[in-house]
């Protein structure tokens, strides 16, 4: 699948970045990227994030910046009686090339330097943040432009660990770009079932050998590795959200026995399935 470019500049007008709220009824696959830079606050909502070749749980509180032209896109885990809402924050290189002139922005330097695969920020469960985003809603101009200094201030003191793999880069060419995220989306739709080498490589019509190579070029990593990460995000899920034993959780992830389970389990969260859960 094809991420669609999104112009964000006829929203823009006059300012220098835009602050939004986004009230949907689900979060709908909307796999995207832009040229700028997004800072999303997740409200009410969960399912998964899908970033990169990253694809993991989100709830209320999810906190992420991506870089430019990184693809992106939530999706909700199924429809409830109540909207999903975010407020998003999005702003170009060229307004934050002019806020690096002055000396005081060292730390939101450091902070952007570190974003090229996109941050996900750990937040304690009682914090201002949403309030302080809530209030750049309702703020005009020199306000709301203190109170984005003031958020990224704080999020460049915050624990916070990259989304996409180091390896990651988006393949440049269209073709290139809509060829491995064909691949991604299949298994992405398929984890809970066998995932076949032999089916992802007839999709781009490649031999196994061929697209092997192709698939380790594009993510940096190989085909199994990717399938296991999408596959142990869901098991973590089920760990958190269910009773479910976790031999039942391990087959319903896609995995085949038990004992690879937790051997892939312990070597991606370097715990075990019952500690996590536990935890």
């Amino acid at each position: 699948m094809k991420p669609k470019y999104e112009q964000l500049s006829s929203r823009k007008n006059n300012q220098s970045f835009i602050c939004y709220e986004v009230v949907v009824p689900s979060f709908e696959l909307l796999w995207h990227y832009h040229p700028e830079y997004e800072l999303t606050y997740i409200i009410k909502g969960k399912g998964k994030r899908w970033v990169g070749d990253n694809f993991e749980n989100f709830k209320e509180g999810d906190l992420v910046l991506l870089p430019p032209s990184l693809p992106h896109t939530w999706i909700s885990d199924k429809k409830t009686s109540e909207p999903c809402s975010a407020i998003v924050i999005q702003f170009s290189q060229e307004f934050l090339a002019q806020l690096f002139q002055f000396s005081e922005m060292k730390s939101l330097e450091k902070l952007f330097m570190k974003a090229g695969c996109g941050l996900h920020f750990t937040m304690p469960k009682k914090n201002n943040f949403l309030l302080l985003l809530q209030k750049m809603l309702q703020s005009h101009e020199l306000m709301k432009f203190t109170l984005l200094l003031e958020v990224l201030h704080k999020l460049s003191y915050h624990k916070s660990a990259p989304i996409a793999s180091l390896q990651y880069k988006p393949l440049k060419g269209n073709e290139n770009q809509q060829r491995i995220n064909r691949v991604f989306l299949y298994v992405q739709k398929e984890f809970r079932e066998k995932v076949s080498l032999q089916k992802a490589a007839s999709l781009l019509h490649l031999s196994l050998s061929a697209f092997c190579k192709f698939f380790k070029r594009a993510s940096g990593k190989t085909f199994s590795d990717y399938t296991n990460e999408i596959r142990i995000a869901h098991a973590c899920h089920l760990l958190h959200e269910t009773d479910k034993s976790i031999n039942d959780i391990a087959y319903e992830s896609g995995f085949e026995s038990i004992t690879y389970f937790n051997r892939v389990f312990l070597r991606k969260k370097k715990i075990r399935p019952g500690v996590y859960r536990k935890m």
